[in-house]
């Protein structure tokens, strides 16, 4: 029913379930889609700790070519947690909308015959302010991470895959290797299109459900993992649409907060992606889907009643 492809719980640091369907193995890397924004955002934590990179500056302050978007008087904590006014809907059925144009330039969408085709960069350089202020409000918007993503490699010096591997994946002690996607330019897709197997998402959780610590070293800040967890962005919670399936929730540095009497905070994914961490519990699950439809909020409910009771069954 939620057209799983894979599905890794973790116990007390321990795997204690590993399902995989018939054409998906323990080497078979799949994308994480919008899940690929809270691993974007842990490095931003890992880069925060090293002094590089400071939430309240301006985002041209990294990125100048975006000086005249509406990222212009946008702060990287605008961008962190999804609080720019932005001209920019998520329509993925209408083939003429900004997004439509999004994905075109993130190529996963094919070229329109006779149109330029646009570099991420380009894209991002063209988006107008929407109205109202910067931090007024939730506002989910897919190209906010593309501009992270962006931040990140300006911050540090280093393209955004080796950014990855030095800062995050070598010390985590992955067991695969993992990739992204890019565009035309080779800019990585960092809000969308980070690849990798079942079990490296499972360790993920488990560095952050451990504070974000590995065996004794420390990879991300634990000041930042319990932002994550716990901290609320200024202003507002306008959940709008998401408030059908995460009522009483909350979004902080790109993960989602369960709340509700859930100290949960997880990843997500269009077509099932998953990374679920519950403290309380101890448990962690990474899920891996192919759902047809990239957003259901039925199927969403029926997953967190899964995490729920997975939580209670361990």
């Amino acid at each position: 029913m939620t057209s799983t492809d894979a599905l890794v719980v973790m116990k007390s640091g321990r795997i204690v379930a590993d399902i995989h369907a018939s054409n998906f193995t323990l080497q078979s890397r799949h994308i994480l889609f919008s899940a690929s924004k809270s691993v974007t955002a842990v490095v931003a934590g890992i880069l925060h700790g090293e002094g590089l990179l400071d939430p309240d500056a301006p985002v041209p302050a990294y990125v100048p070519e975006l000086g005249s978007s509406a990222y212009a008087d946008a702060r990287v904590r605008d961008v962190l947690d999804m609080r720019v006014s932005l001209d920019f809907e998520e329509t993925y059925q209408d083939p003429r909308s900004d997004f439509a144009r999004y994905r075109r330039a993130g190529l996963l969408e094919p070229a329109v015959p006779g149109q330029a085709q646009q570099t991420l960069i380009e894209f991002l350089s063209s988006l107008r302010k929407g109205t109202g202020e910067h931090n007024a409000g939730f506002r989910y918007a897919s190209p906010n991470s593309d501009v992270l993503g962006l931040v990140l490699e300006r911050a540090s010096g280093q393209r955004f895959a080796d950014l990855v591997t030095t800062r995050l994946w070598q010390p985590l002690g992955a067991k695969q290797d993992a990739y992204v996607t890019v565009d035309l330019a080779g800019s990585a897709r960092s809000g969308g299109g980070i690849c990798m197997s079942s079990r490296d998402l499972a360790r993920i959780g488990e560095l952050m459900r451990l504070g974000g610590a590995v065996d004794g070293r420390r990879i991300v800040p634990e000041a930042w993992v319990r932002d994550v967890a716990t901290g609320t962005p200024s202003g507002q919670w306008h959940a709008g649409k998401l408030a059908d399936w995460l009522p009483g929730g909350c979004y902080r540095n790109k993960w989602y907060q369960r709340r509700a009497g859930s100290a949960a905070f997880f990843a997500l994914g269009i077509h099932g992606q998953w990374l679920y961490v519950d403290p309380a519990a101890e448990m962690v699950v990474a899920k891996f889907s192919s759902q047809p439809e990239p957003v259901c909020d039925d199927t969403k409910r029926l997953n967190l009643m899964l995490f729920h009771r997975l939580a209670a069954m361990l």
